[in-house]
């Protein structure tokens, strides 16, 4: 049909995307980016702009970036494949494997001293670690309270300058341990310490660190090549510098440099929460095989009833208006993303329509200016990578337009 691509995308609706996108770079606020939409056999892909903001090597399909918050939905994968082998069950407490969360106390109030608790009523599950409702996490509503302050004075967080974990799984379990729990375990939904658990969880249910066995179960069957904790010295020509641009000035202050940066040798710990590095092709491959509810070609990657679970909302209502508030205090959520609603496992949810997405759409954003999502709906894969982190609102802007334009392009 004449304006339409094979798939319902429309050549209008794709060159309308792409200058939206170049129009975002010729700003010089975003140095570039790559973005890829896929439905059904088509794969449309944009490579715009320089590695660095001074110009340099242009950017092209295969540049790796980080992915940040977006590695979530990638990382919990490997959970969902040992309770498909039935190595794990939702509703197992935890502490045979996570015994430095065992007989937790709990904050009387998310603001109390550390001191002042009550002992948890159950143990942590399965269940609550696939749904971020530990008790343990990042609380953005309340920055400056006792226990926000107490992760990074005991280096829980921030170490290194980032909401990433420095030192080997083992004692950074050690340290989490010292602190009592936030709520009570499956009363709050909290951000990001869920997903880092979930990585150790893997590693000591396996026996074998958590990449491996992410690599062996869900990367390799995927042919997910350049994803990975680091990226190695025969890629990292391929990885721009991350920036985070001065909030003042717009000045590009590099955040993490490719050569010598921390993505450039293996971490100590591998980030669920937060640690991958990837290209478009990798994630397209990823959330394809969601789309296709656990099949890659004919080999299957997960169950269907895994991939169901993973990708519909798992929340209560009390917990969906806990993660609604905390969505309005994240920096890059308050620019215009975070209309999703619900999370199921290491995702949001849409559940209600507040944007141009519709419901039953799944993926998360990244602080590195990172966006991933599937829709079933329309069979759509959308992925946007930069390398502008989210000290300014300019990567969370080019991730709004770049939805809002690649849903006018669905023409069918």
């Amino acid at each position: 049909m004449r304006g339409r691509g094979t798939n319902g995308l429309s050549k209008a609706g794709l060159r309308r995307l792409r200058e939206v996108l170049t129009r975002h770079v010729e700003s010089a606020k975003i140095p570039g980016l790559v973005a890829l939409v896929g439905r059904g056999g088509e794969t449309h892909v944009e490579a715009i702009g320089t590695m660095r903001h001074d110009g340099g090597a242009p950017m092209r399909r295969d540049t790796v970036f980080r992915m940040a918050s977006t590695t979530k939905p990638v990382a919990v994968a490997a959970t969902m494949a040992l309770l498909d082998d039935c190595r794990l069950r939702l509703d197992d407490p935890t502490d045979a494997w996570l015994p430095e969360l065992a007989d937790r106390q709990v904050l009387k109030r998310p603001d109390s001293p550390l001191d002042d608790t009550v002992p948890a009523r159950r143990p942590i599950t399965v269940r609550d670690l696939l749904t971020s409702t530990c008790g343990l996490g990042l609380d953005m509503t309340a920055p400056g309270s006792p226990m926000m302050r107490a992760y990074f004075e005991r280096k829980v967080y921030g170490e290194n300058g980032w909401l990433l974990p420095a030192v080997a799984p083992d004692e950074w379990m050690r340290r989490l341990g010292t602190l009592p729990l936030l709520h009570q375990p499956g009363e709050r939904w909290l951000y990001n310490v869920s997903d880092d658990l979930l990585g150790v969880l893997v590693a000591r249910v396996a026996g074998q660190p958590f990449e491996t066995f992410l690599r062996e179960r869900v990367l390799d069957p995927l042919g997910m090549e350049d994803t990975a904790f680091h990226v190695p010295a025969d890629k990292i020509h391929r990885l721009p510098p991350l920036y985070a641009p001065d909030p003042r000035t717009g000045e590009f202050t590099i955040e993490d440099p490719a050569e010598g940066g921390r993505h450039s040798t293996p971490p100590a710990f591998p980030s669920g929460g937060g640690g991958l590095d990837s290209t478009v092709d990798d994630y397209h491959a990823y959330f394809r095989m969601l789309l296709d509810l656990g099949k890659h070609g004919t080999e299957r990657v997960l169950s269907r009833p895994a991939v169901e679970l993973m990708t519909t909302n798992r929340l209560t209502p009390e917990q969906l208006a806990a993660r609604e508030t905390w969505g309005r205090n994240v920096v890059h959520l308050a620019y215009g993303q975070g209309q999703h609603g619900g999370w199921g496992f290491g995702m949001a949810v849409r559940t209600y329509r507040g944007d141009y997405a519709p419901l039953g759409q799944f993926g998360w954003d990244g602080g590195a200016g990172t966006s991933a999502y599937a829709d079933p709906e329309n069979r759509l894969v959308g992925i946007l990578l930069t390398q502008t982190g989210m000290s300014t609102p300019d990567s969370a802007r080019v991730i709004h337009d770049f939805w809002t334009t690649l849903y006018q392009a669905v023409d069918d």
